[in-house]
């Protein structure tokens, strides 16, 4: 039997299910931006695509620079580095793939997250994929409070930047992508809303 937590690692669901409809071509170049411990890496490292990562945290950039000792080798350590999305240290259009999984939400206020979003789009090549996890309004916009900037306390009594589908299509149309998959939305028990966003940049 696979060891699927040993081979994928606590992987996002949905970034599992881009790995499953093939979206992954080996030798790729990969950025996890705002990559934490590492948890959407494991397999990637594990199967030789040329994975890059940053966090604001220097513990979390640690981890994933050991996970990669053990995984990849071969992998420079400058792939992983402290950066935020405001300056991310790699030449434009240098990955296949941008994942963003969870972050762009701590975004202060639109502003912040669309420069967030062109930073990551400049460092997208031409025909790659962009994979954003976010929390939304969509389906809770009832239950949510706002307070200032576009952020809102949510019902998991935790503050963020939201988005709408609105917001999502007019970032899409700012950084002239195109949506490779429909927006989906995960509810959590009416306490938070995750939305999956994946574009293409043409």
């Amino acid at each position: 039997m696979i060891n699927l937590c040993e081979t994928f690692g606590d992987i996002d669901i949905y970034l599992f299910d881009q790995i499953q409809k093939g979206r992954f071509a080996p030798g790729m170049k990969i950025l996890d931006a705002g990559c934490g411990g590492g948890r959407n890496i494991v397999w990637l490292l594990q199967n030789g695509f040329d994975v890059s990562a940053i966090d604001i945290d220097q513990r979390s950039v640690d981890r994933v620079q050991a996970l990669a000792k053990r995984h990849a080798p071969n992998l420079a350590p400058e792939s992983f580095q402290i950066a935020t999305l405001d300056s991310i240290p790699f030449p434009d259009q240098r990955f296949e793939w941008v994942i963003c999984n969870a972050v762009l939400h701590f975004a202060e206020d639109r502003a912040q997250f669309d420069r967030w979003l062109a930073e990551l789009w400049r460092v997208l090549k031409p025909g790659g994929i962009f994979f954003a996890r976010l929390a939304s309004s969509i389906g809770i916009e009832k239950l949510l409070i706002p307070t200032a900037n576009g952020r809102y306390m949510m019902p998991d009594g935790t503050e963020r930047f939201i988005v709408n589908e609105q917001i999502l299509k007019d970032a899409t149309k700012s950084v002239n992508g195109r949506f490779l998959e429909p927006i989906k939305t995960t509810n959590v028990e009416n306490l938070r809303c995750m939305t999956t966003w994946v574009l293409v940049r043409d």
